[in-house]
């Protein structure tokens, strides 16, 4: 058995598929399935249900690739440690973001990261919260951005910010002309929301119930800029963070944003998370201060957003 083996399988679990994970592999599809079968005889167990048109692994497939995954990863941590010995700042950072913070953060923190890292690679990936935390834990993810709480003793979870939302509601909506409320306010309203799997809409959920508001449930957006034009053709309101509405986010006179009252603002922290057995946990601090220090009035909404004429759309 040895470590091209085990990265041989751990392709195949992820490809369910022979050739795909053969090309994955950078080895033809015939020595990727003997290779296979050489690890099946050493271990003496069928780890593969071979089908005319499907791979699925056997439970001690799952079980040992598994395994393997671990193995890989601790192994690709052991290179990379060794790496950053040498030049602590260069190499290779593999970081998840999930899709309602990404596009909207990233354009403020990566050229900072860039001039404070310039032997950096950083590699982003955006995924919906549940698959980074799978990626993360597999080894696959060196971090991720991820919004709190979290529960896991295996994580390190490092604070970054707390992003304030925003109500955006069509002009001529009858709110439209606040300059401020307050959650009791939204008791009466019904919010458009995005669909199941989002982090933000488990967030925006929360903001319902604690101040009596309903989910307009007829309809579910597959992304924020979905309900962002949903609320400019007038379809409903909904809760936005606030750095989906600062530039370089173009404006329109079509939306109003209104904040909230300081005392009763409802808002989501941002952690950036990494294994605690990382080699890479000195390092990931460093990067994570980059996220820290964010402009302060990024993270407060600009009182002439409110009108309609300098309403954020996308």
């Amino acid at each position: 058995m040895n470590l091209r083996d085990l990265k041989y399988l751990v392709a195949l679990a992820d490809h369910k598929h022979f050739g795909r994970a053969a090309a994955a592999c950078f080895v033809s599809q015939p020595t990727l399935s003997t290779q296979i079968k050489k690890l099946e005889d050493e271990l003496g167990v069928p780890l593969v249900e071979r089908a005319p048109r499907k791979v699925m692994l056997t439970p001690a497939g799952r079980e040992a690739a598994s395994r393997a995954r671990g193995i890989v990863a601790e192994v690709e941590q052991m290179k990379e440690a060794a790496r950053r010995s040498q030049d602590p700042e260069a190499g290779a950072v593999r970081l998840g973001i999930f899709p309602t913070l990404g596009p909207y953060l990233l354009p403020h923190v990566v050229p900072r990261i860039r001039q404070r890292f310039p032997q950096l690679e950083l590699l982003l990936v955006e995924e919906k919260s549940d698959q980074l935390l799978r990626q993360l834990r597999e080894g696959r993810l060196d971090a991720a951005l991820l919004a709190l709480p979290l529960h896991d003793e295996q994580l390190h979870t490092e604070f970054l910010f707390e992003e304030p939302f925003v109500l955006a509601v069509p002009e001529g909506h009858a709110l439209a002309k606040r300059s401020a409320l307050t959650l009791d306010e939204l008791g009466d309203q019904r919010l458009l929301l995005l669909e199941d799997g989002h982090c933000l809409r488990e967030q925006a959920l929360d903001v319902c119930h604690l101040s009596g508001a309903l989910e307009k449930s007829e309809f579910q957006a597959t992304s924020l800029e979905t309900l962002r034009q949903m609320v400019a053709a007038n379809v409903g309101i909904t809760l936005l963070p606030l750095l989906a509405v600062k530039p370089p986010v173009a404006r329109s006179d079509s939306i109003c944003l209104l904040s909230f009252r300081e005392d009763k603002q409802p808002s989501r922290r941002i952690a950036m998370v990494w294994r605690r057995s990382s080699a890479m946990a000195g390092f990931l601090e460093q990067l994570a201060e980059q996220f820290k220090s964010l402009p302060a009035d990024l993270l407060r909404l600009d009182p002439g957003t409110a009108a309609p004429s300098k309403a954020v759309a996308a």
